[in-house]
């Protein structure tokens, strides 16, 4: 057959019929689809050896946040494309847009670029190799970032705080094989929810971000005006407004606060009691500044806060342990999680704003029975000798004992205590009912030499606020505590009756346990109910500032 040029196109001479230029023109065409794949293939190949040498580059008008999983990828499949459909990008366009369901942002995913790419992909084989080769890189870029942010945050927690010791990473799994089974699988969507277990903590934020998002489209709630402390059996004109507000967010059925008067008495009072339990305020019913503040907090500024405590949940809510405990510092309770539920829960006092609780994780290994109390050198220094300067006699009346650096006792007359000197000397609390550990103590050995332990203090769990110590945890109900870690050998009569000997015993756990020590402003009930906590140690503003933040590249992508 002969051909002849036209325009820079080839056509057959006359007389060729189309049954014998049929299967001529399908060998052409595949020979110039194989050549756009081979061309597609090495403009990748280009792509991930700029990325590689450079640490930089820009596909799909984006700039590349991962520099180390996207190459390996690539170099895995040999350089070929990834992405062949419309259908695989609207997976990941389903994945992008339930991360806002999640708090996360879809636009740190591309996602204006990717659904560009959608569109283009509506002719995959007619795309110009270049562009096949940026898009492909960019979408696979996308999915990266957001697996990234799904499993373990967008803000590194270390950033936030120094102490933060606990582990990132995908139980063994090789992310750059996890990725490429998620751009694979039919539903990414699906494939994210298996890859990435979520605890029914992590479900129910979830659910409370929504109900609030719900709120503010509608709207939002009303403000209370400030006035006099309101108080139960009081008439004033701000109760309608108070009830309104309060059925904005369930506190009082709205056919009750339609109903309500000027009268500050019936369901509205209640409800206030409610609002209050929610909001970790004493409640008292009385409309004080307190409550009237945590009432006018504006619902985005709420949404805002659910959003940084789901934030807190991917750091943490990944872990295989199928026991745990649990220590939310600004909620000033202590849970025991089992198989991904509370089974038991008590109130704590943590450190004080100038003597924070720490942030880390530990295992606990022994308990101590009776246990004595060595005063640290801060304690000393801060709180003890300015007492012993004013009353010599302040140690004695606490049962304590002076030790010199070999251990053996000092006669305190003999100690100037107005002296630098003093410094070198140990404090050390006999055991006993006024010991500052109370009757047990809990060890999870940690650089910041902070545990769980019993209190002489019982009073001040009836508080609201409960930070008062100096960073350790202090529990309400440190013995059942102990016959929980302990298991089934000790029951709590063996217990009691080992404390009642006076005697100091060590007893080590048949099971170590993991302790979370963390901070969390909002809880989310089996009901659905949302408490929102007092931003005890003001981290709230921090972590949202840095959600707000646009991406930002990682060393671990």
């Amino acid at each position: 057959m002969r051909w002849f040029a036209r325009s820079g196109t080839l056509l057959p001479m006359p007389g060729t019929t189309i049954a014998r230029l049929a299967p001529l023109a399908a060998a052409f065409f595949a020979v110039a689809a194989g050549v756009v794949a081979q061309e597609t293939h090495e403009l990748i190949r280009a792509e991930v050896e700029q990325l590689r040498s450079a640490g930089d580059l820009t596909a799909g008008g984006v700039r590349i946040a991962s520099r180390n999983l996207l190459p390996r990828i690539y170099e895995a499949r040999g350089f070929e494309p990834t992405w062949a459909s419309q259908a695989q990008i609207d997976s990941l366009l389903e994945t992008i847009d339930e991360s806002y369901r999640e708090g996360l942002d879809p636009r740190d995913y591309n996602s204006d670029a990717v659904r560009a790419a959608r569109e283009a992909y509506a002719n995959v084989a007619a795309l110009p190799a270049a562009e096949r080769a940026a898009l492909d890189v960019m979408l696979t870029d996308s999915v990266i970032r957001l697996g990234y942010h799904l499993r373990f945050g967008k803000v590194d927690p270390v950033a936030l705080n120094p102490n933060w010791n606990q582990k990132q990473d995908l139980m063994g799994r090789d992310p750059a094989v996890t990725i490429q089974r998620a751009i694979d699988a039919p539903s990414m969507r699906e494939f994210a929810d298996a890859a990435i277990p979520r605890v029914f903590l992590y479900r129910r934020f979830t659910e409370a971000l929504a109900e609030y998002r719900r709120i503010a489209a509608a709207g939002g709630w009303p403000s209370v005006p400030a006035g006099p402390t309101l108080k139960p059996g009081m008439t004033d004109a701000r109760v309608p407004q108070l009830a309104a507000r309060l059925a904005v967010t369930g506190d009082i059925d709205p056919q009750a606060a339609q109903a309500t008067t000027t009268a500050y008495s019936g369901a509205v009072v209640p409800a206030v009691e409610h609002f209050q339990a929610r909001h970790g305020l004493a409640a008292d019913g009385a409309l004080g500044p307190g409550t009237l503040a945590a009432l006018n907090v504006p619902v985005e500024a709420r949404i805002e806060q659910i959003r940084a405590n789901l934030e807190r949940a991917r750091w943490v809510f990944y872990d295989p342990e199928s026991e745990f405990l649990v220590v939310n510092i600004a909620g000033f309770k202590l849970y025991l999680v089992r198989r991904g539920e509370v089974v038991w829960r008590t109130r704590v006092q943590v450190g004080r704003p100038y003597r924070t609780t720490p942030i880390f994780a530990a295992t606990m290994t022994y308990l101590v029975l009776n246990p004595t109390w060595t005063v640290p050198p801060t304690i000393l220094r801060q709180d003890f000798l300015p007492q012993l300067r004013v009353d010599p006699d302040y140690l004695v009346k606490r049962d304590i004992d002076v030790l010199d650096r070999g251990g053996a006792p000092v006669a305190q007359d003999t100690i100037d205590w107005s002296s630098g000197s003093s410094l070198q000397y140990q404090l050390v609390q006999r055991p006993g009912p006024t010991n500052a550990l109370g009757r047990v103590k809990f060890m999870f050995p940690n650089e910041h030499f902070v545990y769980l332990h019993d209190t002489p203090s019982k009073d001040l769990f009836a508080k609201e606020s409960r930070a008062f110590s100096s960073g350790c945890i202090r529990v309400e109900n440190p013995l059942e505590l102990a016959a929980i870690v302990l298991g089934a050998k000790w029951d709590r009569a063996r217990i009691e009756a080992l404390i009642a000997s006076g005697r100091t015993q060590t007893v080590f756990l048949d099971k170590p346990i993991a302790v979370k020590l963390l901070y969390w402003t909002v809880e989310v009930d089996a009901t659905g109910r949302v408490s929102f906590f007092p931003d005890v140690y003001t981290r709230d503003k921090a972590l949202i500032d840095a959600l707000a933040k646009p991406f930002a590249a990682s060393a671990e992508l």
